[in-house]
Protein backbone atom coordinates (compact mmCIF):
# COMPACT_ATOMS: atom_id res chain seq x y z
CA UNK A 1 0.00 0.00 0.00
CA UNK A 2 1.54 3.35 -0.97
CA UNK A 3 1.62 5.76 2.07
CA UNK A 4 -0.37 8.66 2.10
CA UNK A 5 1.50 12.03 1.69
CA UNK A 6 -0.37 14.96 2.29
CA UNK A 7 1.57 17.71 -0.07
CA UNK A 8 0.89 21.54 -0.16
CA UNK A 9 2.60 24.53 -1.75
CA UNK A 10 2.93 27.22 0.38
CA UNK A 11 4.15 29.61 -2.82
CA UNK A 12 6.62 32.01 -1.56
CA UNK A 13 7.02 32.55 1.63
CA UNK A 14 9.34 34.09 4.17
CA UNK A 15 11.99 31.52 5.34
CA UNK A 16 11.15 32.01 9.22
CA UNK A 17 7.22 31.49 8.46
CA UNK A 18 7.88 28.33 6.71
CA UNK A 19 10.52 27.06 9.17
CA UNK A 20 7.84 27.46 12.20
CA UNK A 21 5.55 25.71 9.92
CA UNK A 22 7.83 23.28 9.58
CA UNK A 23 9.13 22.79 13.28
CA UNK A 24 4.60 22.76 14.48
CA UNK A 25 4.39 19.83 12.22
CA UNK A 26 7.32 17.80 13.04
CA UNK A 27 6.72 18.71 16.78
CA UNK A 28 3.02 17.77 16.13
CA UNK A 29 4.23 14.05 14.54
CA UNK A 30 7.30 13.35 17.09
CA UNK A 31 5.07 14.47 20.15
CA UNK A 32 2.24 11.56 18.68
CA UNK A 33 5.00 8.91 17.80
CA UNK A 34 5.83 9.46 21.89
CA UNK A 35 1.99 9.01 22.57
CA UNK A 36 1.51 5.97 21.25
CA UNK A 37 5.10 4.50 22.13
CA UNK A 38 3.33 4.79 25.32
CA UNK A 39 0.23 3.42 24.22
CA UNK A 40 -1.83 7.35 24.86
CA UNK A 41 -2.90 6.98 21.46
CA UNK A 42 -4.52 5.22 18.40
CA UNK A 43 -3.48 7.65 16.09
CA UNK A 44 -1.92 7.40 13.08
CA UNK A 45 1.07 9.63 11.90
CA UNK A 46 0.62 11.88 8.94
CA UNK A 47 3.15 12.45 6.30
CA UNK A 48 3.26 15.89 4.52
CA UNK A 49 5.71 17.50 1.40
CA UNK A 50 6.06 21.40 1.08
CA UNK A 51 6.57 22.77 -1.77
CA UNK A 52 7.62 26.90 -1.97
CA UNK A 53 9.83 29.60 -3.02
CA UNK A 54 11.66 31.72 -0.18
CA UNK A 55 12.71 35.85 -0.51
CA UNK A 56 16.53 35.91 -1.09
CA UNK A 57 18.13 34.53 2.53
CA UNK A 58 21.17 32.66 3.58
CA UNK A 59 20.76 30.00 6.03
CA UNK A 60 23.87 28.43 8.06
CA UNK A 61 23.64 24.69 9.47
CA UNK A 62 24.62 23.51 12.72
CA UNK A 63 27.96 22.19 11.06
CA UNK A 64 28.60 25.49 9.72
CA UNK A 65 31.02 28.10 9.79
CA UNK A 66 29.96 31.74 9.88
CA UNK A 67 32.82 33.16 7.62
CA UNK A 68 31.31 31.36 4.66
CA UNK A 69 28.65 34.24 4.84
CA UNK A 70 30.96 37.07 2.80
CA UNK A 71 28.71 39.91 4.12
CA UNK A 72 28.05 42.28 6.86
CA UNK A 73 24.58 43.51 7.98
CA UNK A 74 24.45 46.45 5.87
CA UNK A 75 25.40 44.53 2.82
CA UNK A 76 22.51 41.80 3.66
CA UNK A 77 20.30 44.97 3.62
CA UNK A 78 21.78 46.61 0.85
CA UNK A 79 20.85 43.38 -1.39
CA UNK A 80 17.41 42.45 0.87
CA UNK A 81 18.41 39.52 2.08
CA UNK A 82 18.13 37.80 5.27
CA UNK A 83 20.23 35.19 7.39
CA UNK A 84 19.12 32.67 10.04
CA UNK A 85 21.24 30.02 11.91
CA UNK A 86 18.88 26.55 12.03
CA UNK A 87 19.36 23.13 12.78
CA UNK A 88 19.61 21.42 9.77
CA UNK A 89 23.01 19.82 9.09
CA UNK A 90 25.39 21.62 6.29
CA UNK A 91 26.99 24.77 5.97
CA UNK A 92 25.39 27.51 4.48
CA UNK A 93 23.37 28.11 1.32
CA UNK A 94 21.28 30.24 -0.53
CA UNK A 95 17.41 30.23 -1.27
CA UNK A 96 15.93 32.33 -3.06
CA UNK A 97 13.17 33.45 -6.03
CA UNK A 98 13.35 30.59 -8.63
CA UNK A 99 15.01 27.86 -6.27
CA UNK A 100 12.03 25.33 -5.55
CA UNK A 101 12.43 24.47 -2.33
CA UNK A 102 10.98 20.78 -1.22
CA UNK A 103 10.56 20.67 2.28
CA UNK A 104 9.36 16.39 3.38
CA UNK A 105 8.35 15.93 6.68
CA UNK A 106 8.05 12.22 6.54
CA UNK A 107 7.68 9.42 9.73
CA UNK A 108 10.25 7.48 7.31
CA UNK A 109 9.79 4.28 10.81
CA UNK A 110 5.90 4.22 10.35
CA UNK A 111 6.16 4.22 6.08
CA UNK A 112 9.54 4.02 4.94
CA UNK A 113 12.55 2.40 6.62
CA UNK A 114 14.67 3.26 9.00
CA UNK A 115 17.78 4.54 6.92
CA UNK A 116 18.73 8.66 7.02
CA UNK A 117 21.38 8.00 4.10
CA UNK A 118 19.20 5.86 1.86
CA UNK A 119 16.49 8.94 2.65
CA UNK A 120 18.85 11.13 1.51
CA UNK A 121 20.04 9.40 -1.87
CA UNK A 122 16.27 9.40 -2.70
CA UNK A 123 16.07 12.48 -2.23
CA UNK A 124 18.76 13.38 -4.79
CA UNK A 125 17.48 10.48 -7.43
CA UNK A 126 14.29 12.40 -7.47
CA UNK A 127 16.41 16.04 -9.06
CA UNK A 128 18.44 13.79 -10.99
CA UNK A 129 15.43 11.86 -12.61
CA UNK A 130 13.55 15.28 -12.57
CA UNK A 131 17.00 16.43 -15.15
CA UNK A 132 16.98 13.86 -17.22
CA UNK A 133 13.93 14.41 -18.23
CA UNK A 134 15.00 17.91 -19.71
CA UNK A 135 18.23 16.20 -21.09
CA UNK A 136 20.41 17.26 -18.48
CA UNK A 137 22.73 14.33 -16.93
CA UNK A 138 23.67 14.16 -13.25
CA UNK A 139 24.58 12.66 -9.94
CA UNK A 140 26.58 13.04 -7.28
CA UNK A 141 29.90 14.10 -6.22
CA UNK A 142 31.72 11.57 -3.32
CA UNK A 143 32.00 12.81 0.29
CA UNK A 144 29.45 15.68 -0.87
CA UNK A 145 25.66 15.86 -0.63
CA UNK A 146 23.20 17.32 -2.72
CA UNK A 147 23.38 16.72 -6.58
CA UNK A 148 26.00 17.98 -9.30
CA UNK A 149 26.49 18.21 -13.29
CA UNK A 150 29.67 17.23 -14.43
CA UNK A 151 31.11 15.37 -11.31
CA UNK A 152 34.27 14.43 -10.82
CA UNK A 153 35.75 16.80 -13.78
CA UNK A 154 37.27 20.54 -13.83
CA UNK A 155 34.20 21.53 -14.61
CA UNK A 156 31.87 20.05 -11.47
CA UNK A 157 28.91 22.24 -10.53
CA UNK A 158 25.91 21.80 -8.03
CA UNK A 159 22.84 22.23 -8.94
CA UNK A 160 20.57 21.28 -5.87
CA UNK A 161 22.09 21.78 -2.17
CA UNK A 162 20.23 19.26 0.56
CA UNK A 163 20.26 19.44 4.50
CA UNK A 164 17.97 17.51 6.52
CA UNK A 165 17.30 17.21 10.46
CA UNK A 166 15.89 14.10 11.77
CA UNK A 167 14.55 12.88 15.12
CA UNK A 168 12.67 9.63 16.08
CA UNK A 169 12.76 9.10 12.29
CA UNK A 170 10.55 12.06 11.79
CA UNK A 171 12.39 14.33 8.73
CA UNK A 172 12.55 17.87 8.39
CA UNK A 173 13.96 20.60 6.32
CA UNK A 174 15.38 19.63 2.65
CA UNK A 175 16.29 20.54 -0.81
CA UNK A 176 17.09 23.71 -2.61
CA UNK A 177 17.01 23.08 -6.55
CA UNK A 178 18.16 25.83 -8.43
CA UNK A 179 15.49 26.26 -11.32
CA UNK A 180 15.04 30.21 -12.44
CA UNK A 181 17.68 30.94 -9.25
CA UNK A 182 19.69 34.43 -9.51
CA UNK A 183 23.23 32.73 -9.27
CA UNK A 184 24.86 36.21 -8.48
CA UNK A 185 23.57 35.69 -5.08
CA UNK A 186 25.78 32.91 -4.21
CA UNK A 187 28.79 35.06 -4.72
CA UNK A 188 28.36 36.37 -1.44
CA UNK A 189 29.00 32.83 0.41
CA UNK A 190 31.19 30.02 0.31
CA UNK A 191 28.08 27.60 -0.97
CA UNK A 192 27.89 24.52 1.40
CA UNK A 193 31.10 25.60 2.46
CA UNK A 194 32.90 24.39 -0.31
CA UNK A 195 35.26 26.77 -1.96
CA UNK A 196 36.89 25.27 -5.14
CA UNK A 197 33.05 24.27 -6.85
CA UNK A 198 30.78 26.78 -9.08
CA UNK A 199 26.77 26.25 -8.88
CA UNK A 200 24.88 26.36 -11.38
CA UNK A 201 20.83 26.13 -12.64
CA UNK A 202 18.36 24.64 -14.82
CA UNK A 203 17.48 27.72 -17.11
CA UNK A 204 21.18 28.50 -17.34
CA UNK A 205 22.07 24.91 -18.37
CA UNK A 206 18.95 25.02 -20.78
CA UNK A 207 19.48 28.57 -21.70
CA UNK A 208 16.37 30.04 -21.23
CA UNK A 209 13.71 29.76 -18.39
CA UNK A 210 11.75 27.52 -17.25
CA UNK A 211 8.13 26.49 -16.17
CA UNK A 212 8.30 26.15 -12.46
CA UNK A 213 5.01 24.27 -12.10
CA UNK A 214 6.30 22.21 -14.67
CA UNK A 215 9.11 20.91 -12.88
CA UNK A 216 8.05 21.06 -9.23
CA UNK A 217 5.13 18.11 -10.94
CA UNK A 218 7.95 16.42 -12.40
CA UNK A 219 9.80 16.41 -8.93
CA UNK A 220 6.99 15.46 -6.95
CA UNK A 221 6.15 12.86 -8.97
CA UNK A 222 9.62 11.19 -8.96
CA UNK A 223 9.42 11.35 -4.84
CA UNK A 224 6.35 9.88 -5.17
CA UNK A 225 7.21 6.83 -7.03
CA UNK A 226 10.83 6.22 -5.02
CA UNK A 227 9.14 6.58 -1.67
CA UNK A 228 5.94 4.52 -3.03
CA UNK A 229 3.52 7.29 -1.93
CA UNK A 230 0.34 8.64 -2.85
CA UNK A 231 -0.65 12.32 -2.30
CA UNK A 232 -3.12 14.33 -0.90
CA UNK A 233 -3.55 17.68 -1.23
CA UNK A 234 -4.15 20.16 1.22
Amino acid sequence: MPAEVILEDLGSIDYKEAWDYQEKIFKSIVDLKIKIRRNESSELTKNHLLFCEHPHVYTLGKSGDQSHLLLSDERLEEIKATYYKINRGGDITYHGPGQLVMYPIFDLESYFFTDIHKYMRFLEEAVILTLAEYGIESGRVEGYTGVWLDGGTSNERKICAMGVKSSRWVTMHGIGFNVNTDLNYFNYIVPCGIEDKSVTSLAKELGHPVDMDEVKTKLQNHVASLFNAKYIKK
